[in-house]
């Protein structure tokens, strides 16, 4: 079957939503005994519908995604937002987070009302947002500078519709994804390792989608392309520059051994900063190129952040293997699928649609 760019963006918008609710039931179980205690030996392998701390009003047999998936279709909403505005993409986005925000605190302002997804009850929920989002998107909505020094994962999980937008009719070529990828990253995220990695998953997103034939072989000439260029997109950090050149090669490199992925996905981190969650990413990504849903297994069965190194690895592996291909059963168990789908077909006509809700 062939796989056009249109199924492609598809693959990586669901693909990213299920890698999220697959591993947010164990993003804060922090002994990988208790994972298989709750589901088995091999961890948790199926979307977990009976999410039981939730309210019971939320209980809707589904798998719920968490924050992560929320603020990608926020970028994805910001960023055709600025489309239609004709404002800077960076802008377009950041207003689409500040929204997020004030859903997020309970606050409403009549600025920040433009992103169409604020009325979809499941993205009105608050699902285990991150501090540093929250705390530097405050400063923004009252005008200030943001000021921290995080690299975590936030910012990197949340990118990848700009390299898909970006792919169809070359909208943008692809270091200019890259740089905004990264920009948009930086919104939250001021540490360098914060939004580094978000050009380099871009930059791997980007060559997937467009790439008719993937192959395993190609995925790993991706990662050492985009991270030979991270240094002439960034010159002013060398230092952050070589810790993600040197992650990401381990990182393909663990992808061949003969160790087990608790092991290897261990010596990379808990993927709780930037740098370490698209490192695992591409781990699960190149080991199990062929194999979406072990992919995904992999990704989110560590004791680390689960639910962003699910999110990632399904970004950009549903960009090599397209909607279709997905388990059905995992399309089938994931909630709002019809509100990603209907985001993921306006990034690829570039403009906003009506959904009938």
């Amino acid at each position: 079957m062939e796989t056009t760019l249109q199924d492609r963006i598809r693959g990586s918008l669901i693909g990213g939503a299920i890698g999220d609710a697959l591993g947010y039931p164990i993003e804060f179980i922090f002994s990988y005994k208790t994972i298989q205690a709750r589901y088995g030996e091999n961890g948790i392998t199926r979307l977990d519908t009976h999410q039981l701390w939730l309210p019971e009003e939320e209980q809707a047999g589904k798998a719920v995604f968490s924050d992560d998936t929320q603020m990608t279709l926020y970028t994805a909403n910001g960023l055709l937002n600025a489309k239609k505005q004709k404002i800077a993409y960076k802008y377009g986005i950041a207003q689409a987070y500040i929204e997020w925000y004030l859903i997020q605190v309970g606050k409403k302002s009549s600025k920040y009302k433009d992103c169409w997804i604020s009325t979809i009850p499941a993205l009105n929920k608050r699902r285990a947002p991150g501090n540093t989002c929250l705390t530097a998107l405050e400063a923004i909505f009252r005008g200030k500078e943001p000021f921290n020094n995080s690299k975590g994962c936030g910012g990197v999980m949340r990118i990848a519709p700009i390299p898909l937008y970006a792919t169809v009719d070359n909208r943008m070529d692809i270091m200019d994804a890259d740089r905004l990828a990264a920009d948009a990253a930086e919104i939250t995220h001021l540490h360098p390792l914060g939004f580094i990695p978000a050009a380099l998953m871009s930059h791997i997103i980007y060559r997937l989608a467009l790439d008719e034939h993937p192959t395993q072989d190609a995925m790993v000439r991706y990662i050492e392309e985009g991270a030979g260029l991270l240094a002439g997109l960034f010159p002013q950090y060398p230092n952050e520059v070589e810790q993600m050149q040197t992650l990401a090669s381990t990182a393909t490199q663990l992808a061949f051994n003969e160790k087990s992925d608790v092991l290897n996905i261990e010596f990379l981190g808990g993927g709780w900063v930037g740098e370490e969650a698209l490192a695992i990413a591409l781990y699960c990504s190149t080991r199990y190129f062929d194999n979406f849903e072990q992919a995904l297994i992999a990704a989110v069965n560590h004791v680390g952040d689960s639910d962003s190194t699910g999110a990632v690895t399904g970004n950009i592996l549903g960009a090599a293997v397209g909607y279709n291909a997905i388990p059905q059963y995992f399309k089938d168990d994931l909630e709002q699928t019809d509100i990603i789908l209907h985001m993921a077909d306006d990034l690829y006509l570039g403009e906003l649609t009506e959904m009938r809700i």
